[in-house]
């Protein structure tokens, strides 16, 4: 075989950009060497898998609801409550337990072992998963902090996320508390606490996975603040919905687009309670997440509208926008059967799972706007 020399390796080169459609060549860049973006990517994934949990459990939460499961378990044992009972001495000691509590006194007075068995396994596996997310987010922290793959400016958010998931099973028992004591029912200030500070969770470690999993942004384009204040307004209209659900206010006015026949049926207001007609009144309450949900539809259409007159969006931005619209609708569907047939359990369980859908696809819709 022949030997080129430099000179004419040089020359072919030369020659080969001056090609037609060659010249895109001089500007490839060269291939990343270091392991960077393979670490990000893997740290992406796993956050990713761990918001997909964190949506699980509040899905399995809203079910834990709607079943009446929330007070089955009358103790906190973060650390030693991962096994159930396995024998039928332990079984009826945790049924003795919850006959001490004002739900089975005031609502399951007579309730059998095996009913109460029902209700105790739904409330386990939501304790259960809670926990098992602690450990999916806390092992591979440690191992990706020693392995030296976390960049310095992403330690401290891992940090607040672990601290964060913390606060949140301090509230979680809070809220079954505040069901202990005299009411048979949860505080609906706490469960709104409990679904905020998950929202707020999920946001943040969706947020950051969606960041590692993109290496180039530019700057906001249209529509990038129009969305995340979309999403904002989703996670106040789910607080809401948390209100209507602490207060069983679902379960009145069952019907739509009217309230019993009324825009706002007469005497809904009490005056003795004043502004806190708006967070303990149960017509109010519904009167106010149904505007505030309404209003979360005509939202996305408009944003829809908006992402479809603006120029230069891309064709991925276009198609999440296309699935918020939809998935407003459906949402809107799903609302109004809940409330139509009386909040039964799988259709309400549906509503709060589109609810956490819309804010994911706004989020999306709002990251996508900015990647290059």
């Amino acid at each position: 075989m022949c030997r080129k020399n430099s000179t004419e390796f040089a020359a072919d080169f030369s020659y080969l950009l001056m090609q037609p459609n060659m010249t895109d060549l001089a500007i490839l860049p060269l291939a990343d060497p270091s392991p960077l973006p393979a670490r990000r990517r893997a740290m992406a994934r796993w956050l990713f898998v761990v918001a997909g949990m964190i949506f699980l459990m509040t899905v399995i939460g809203a079910l834990t609801r709607l079943t009446e499961s929330g007070l089955s378990i009358v103790e906190w044992k973060p650390f030693t409550g991962w096994i159930p009972p396995l024998s039928l001495e332990a079984w009826q000691s945790e049924f003795a337990k919850y006959q001490q509590s004002p739900e089975y006194r005031l609502i399951n007075q007579g309730m059998s072992l095996a009913q109460f068995q029902h209700i105790f396994w739904l409330e386990f596996i939501h304790r259960l998963l809670g926990r098992i997310i602690g450990l999916a987010f806390f092992v591979p922290m440690v191992w990706f902090l020693w392995k030296r793959y976390v960049p310095r400016n992403l330690a401290p958010q891992l940090i607040v996320m672990l601290l964060l998931g913390g606060l949140q099973g301090v509230i979680g028992w809070l809220m079954v508390q505040s069901g202990l004591d005299q009411r048979p029912s949860v505080s609906q200030y706490r469960l709104a606490l409990h679904l905020g500070t998950a929202l707020l969770i999920y946001v943040y470690i969706l947020w950051t996975a969606l960041g590692l999993n993109e290496q180039r942004v530019r700057p906001a384009r249209a529509g990038y603040r129009l969305a995340l204040a979309y999403a904002a307004y989703i996670f106040l209209v789910m607080i809401s919905g948390a209100f209507v659900a602490g207060l069983d206010a679902g379960l009145v006015h069952n019907t739509f687009p009217d309230m019993s026949g009324y825009f706002l049926p007469p005497g809904a207001w009490d005056p003795a309670l004043g502004l806190l007609n708006h967070f303990e009144n149960q017509t109010i309450v519904q009167f106010q997440h149904r505007c505030l949900a309404e209003t979360a539809v005509v939202l996305a259409l408009l944003l829809w509208w908006r992402m479809r007159k603006t120029p230069r969006i891309t064709h991925d931005a276009r198609m999440v926008a296309n699935a918020l619209a939809v998935m407003a609708l459906i949402q809107l569907c799903l609302g109004v059967s809940t409330l139509l047939l009386g909040v039964p359990v799988a259709i309400a369980t549906l509503h709060q799972a589109g609810a956490l859908t819309l804010l994911t696809l706004s989020l999306l819709l709002a990251h996508r706007l900015r990647v290059a």
